[in-house]
């Protein structure tokens, strides 16, 4: 058989040879290098395997205190090469009970303390009084800022800033109704808003009030109330049960009815006790509230004194705390760290003094950064000295339903109802529904 092969076929298998060779040989050199592209980074992957990267969900407001604390989370993340926070803004208990019952919560969650119950009821957060107790920390934490992590014998939080309740005044409208004391009791305080009550025209409305009571059912109510109901020995709870007819609570009440029966305080615009245009304005004198307001940030006259006592002195803390969600055994030991370090000295100095809370952890109160920054904000002075005597709001499961009931209870009575049947009344409901 003869083949007749032309020259110009030989040169163009050769040449589809080499560039098959060439395409080859390429290939192998791309393979290559993506093997050793893919083992450096199963490398990486390896070593990003040793950094647990946790999630921290926050409300903190205003922005300048998120602005604060994500200064802070950054310092951890820079000096624990093996634990990356991420601090993210999340709003509301729909949202952190919603990823709850989802299997996808935060590791972290930055919330209010009256939230406990619930979510002890949903087994979404641990206990830490294990953790705690083993923790050289825990002796420099402020000792009556854990009771609003207690609950049925476990520790369930722990603080990350507190403040509490005092009444701010107008010096200078003391001043000119002759009043040269702050009242340190009950009847000091009715007779103080009496002599601060001005009815400059004779048409029987002042234009001056001695006091502003917050009218409203809300939490606001309910938070500014509570110190009274503590000065007065009183409770809302016992046994883990409602408990509003005490004589404590009905006394608290009715010191707050006697202050409307006299004509010496007005009642804030519904669900808005926190307003402080009318302090402002020197239409009140003085207004119940705490270090966050926004009074301080005012170019009017003001100071605070303490919550006058009834049977003893006191007030209510207002406290945010940190839970350690339910997830795995190692991203729990990982947030530990993180908790272990938001209650530092360290921490907790430069936070209180960046924000204007109080500070947890003792040693941070009493560092020279701290006690200098309260001698330029002396009334923190004031709030600084109640930590000690302060108690919180119940932490049970249905305190949202005690809130409520006991906010309309307070309402009525302010309106004109009688303590004791308001609170009866509240009672009453309570427990129809409390199971």
């Amino acid at each position: 058989m003869n083949i007749n092969i032309r020259p110009s076929q030989i040169r163009n298998f050769f040449c589809y040879f080499l560039s098959s060779a060439w395409q080859f040989l390429l290939l192998r050199i791309m393979l290559s290098a993506c093997l050793i592209f893919l083992s450096s980074c199963q490398g990486q992957i390896q070593n990003n395997d040793k950094v647990i990267h946790l999630t921290l969900w926050q409300s903190i407001n205003p922005p300048a205190n998120r602005d604060v604390f994500q200064k802070l989370v950054d310092r951890f993340n820079h000096t624990h090469a093996d634990i990356q926070v991420e601090s993210i803004y999340a709003e509301g208990l729909p949202k952190v009970l919603t990823a709850v019952v989802g299997n996808a919560p935060p590791d972290i969650l930055s919330f209010s303390p009256q939230s406990t119950g619930q979510f002890v009821e949903l087994g979404a957060i641990r206990p830490l009084e294990d953790w705690l107790e083993k923790l050289p920390l825990k002796s420099e934490i402020i000792p009556n800022l854990l009771e609003e992590s207690r609950l049925d014998g476990h520790i369930w939080s722990v603080p990350l800033y507190t403040s509490n309740i005092g009444i701010f005044y107008r010096p200078k409208l003391f001043q000119a109704a002759g009043i040269t004391e702050t009242p340190k009791t009950w009847e000091e305080l009715r007779l103080v808003a009496k002599k601060l009550t001005i009815d400059r025209n004779g048409d029987h409305r002042p234009e001056q009030y001695g006091m502003l009571l917050p009218l409203g059912k809300g939490e606001w109510t309910v938070f500014s109330w509570f110190p009274f109901l503590l000065s007065a020995g009183g409770e809302v709870v016992t046994n883990n049960r409602p408990n509003l007819t005490n004589q404590g609570a009905i006394s608290a009440l009715k010191f707050w009815q006697d202050l409307m029966k006299d004509g010496s305080a007005t009642l804030s615009a519904p669900e808005r006790g926190y307003e402080e245009d009318a302090f402002l304005s020197g239409r009140v004198a003085m207004q119940i509230t705490g270090p966050w307001t926004y009074i301080m940030k005012s170019n009017v006259d003001y100071d605070v004194f303490p919550i006058p006592a009834s049977v003893g002195r006191a007030t209510v803390t207002g406290t945010g705390i940190l839970y350690v969600m339910k997830t795995t055994p190692a991203r729990e030991q990982a947030a530990l760290k993180f908790l272990e370090y938001v209650l530092s000295e360290e921490f907790q100095k430069e936070w209180s003094i960046g924000t204007g809370f109080l500070p947890i952890n003792i040693k941070a109160a009493q560092s020279k950064d701290f006690q200098q920054f309260i001698s330029q904000k002396p009334v923190l002075k004031v709030f600084m000295e109640q930590v000690f005597l302060a108690h919180p709001r119940p932490i049970i499961a249905g305190y949202s339903r005690l809130s409520d009931s006991l906010g309309h209870a307070i309402e009525a009575t302010l309106l004109g109802e009688s303590a004791e049947k308001a609170l009866k009344k509240a009672q009453e409901h309570l427990e129809t529904i409390w199971e």
